[in-house]
Order: structure tokens, then C-alpha cells, then sequence
């Protein structure tokens, strides 16, 4: 009776988890030494992400109750995830700088979560190459502003050609 109690706490905490999540990471770990995941471990840690192997199932139980649809078909062989509560681009930006910087190949994006979606590797990868958040937020602000120091810019060329040509005007009228 134990351990069934154990596996329903199991899943009734991943299930709050999966659902409080902004972003998460489904790996493939066969292969990594205890080194490599030691290391791992400590950079998700370190940025506030949470690293668990679980078995699938509990995981499969949990997505299902959480309302997560698509998570099954990666659920196969070794699967540990990494799950951030903060920032959604923490684990797949991490565990794609990790595999990178030890050009390791035991360590296999499967698929990932975002806001409660679940997506492909390749998306995964790509939401890792994405700039920080702060880059993005300056672009975005850059892009807004761009159209308001146009229009200043054209108000002062304005302004400079009219007081041009009132000075014009009065020095003319004061010549004659």
C-alpha cells in the first residue's frame, strides 16, 4: 500500500508541476557520465531549473492529468526533465549550451513544454538560439521608437527651414 500512496504523491506533485510550468525539456541521458550530469545539474540548478528523472509513466499520468496532449509519444527509453517555473527558454537554452560546450552526444533533446504546449526537438533548439529576453525587449522598444524620432527629426528640419526663412524675410525687409 506504500508505494502506491508514494506514486500518487509522485504524480499529484509532477502533475502540479507540469502545470505551473513555463518551459520544460524532455532528455535522452543514456550515455552521460556521472561527471556530465553532475555538471548539468549544477548549471539548471544554478538558473533555478529543477532536473528529475521519472519514470515515464508517472510522467505519461501526470501529463494526462495536467490536460497535456502529445507528451506520450516522446515518453520512451531513459527520460529525465528539466522544468523551469520562471522562465520558459532556461532549460532548452542550458541544455543545448551543455551539449555545445561537452560536444557530447549521450545527452538527446526529445521534445519540450512551452506555457503548456508541447513541441518538437527542432523547436527546442530553436527556442534556445533565441536572444535573451532583455535583447528582445530592447529591439522591440528600438522598433517602437524608431517611427518617434523620425517624425521629431522631420518636425526640427521643419522648424529649422521656417526660422531659415524668417530670417531671410526680415533681413530682406531691413535691407530695404
Amino acid at each position: 500500500m506504500a508505494v502506491t500512496a508514494e506514486k500518487k504523491e509522485l504524480v499529484a506533485e509532477l502533475k502540479a508541476k507540469l502545470a505551473d510550468t513555463k518551459g520544460a525539456v524532455l532528455t535522452n541521458y543514456r550515455g552521460l557520465t556521472v561527471a556530465q550530469d553532475t555538471q548539468l545539474r549544477r548549471k539548471l540548478r544554478e538558473a533555478g531549473v529543477e532536473y528529475r528523472v521519472i519514470k515515464n509513466t508517472m510522467t505519461r499520468i501526470a501529463a494526462n492529468e495536467a490536460g497535456i496532449e502529445g507528451l506520450d509519444a516522446y515518453l520512451e527509453g531513459p527520460t529525465a526533465i528539466a522544468l523551469s517555473v520562471t522562465d520558459p527558454v532556461a532549460p532548452a537554452k542550458i541544455i543545448s549550451d551543455f551539449i555545445k560546450e561537452t560536444k557530447t552526444e549521450a545527452l538527446e533533446v526529445k521534445a519540450g513544454l512551452v506555457e503548456g504546449q508541447v513541441i518538437d526537438a527542432a523547436s527546442v533548439k530553436a527556442l534556445a538560439n533565441l536572444p535573451p529576453r532583455e535583447v528582445l525587449i530592447a529591439k522591440a522598444l528600438g522598433s517602437m521608437q524608431a517611427p518617434i524620432s523620425g517624425f521629431v527629426n522631420v518636425l526640427q528640419g521643419t522648424i529649422r527651414n521656417v526660422v531659415y526663412a524668417l530670417e531671410a524675410v526680415r533681413k530682406q525687409k531691413e535691407s530695404a
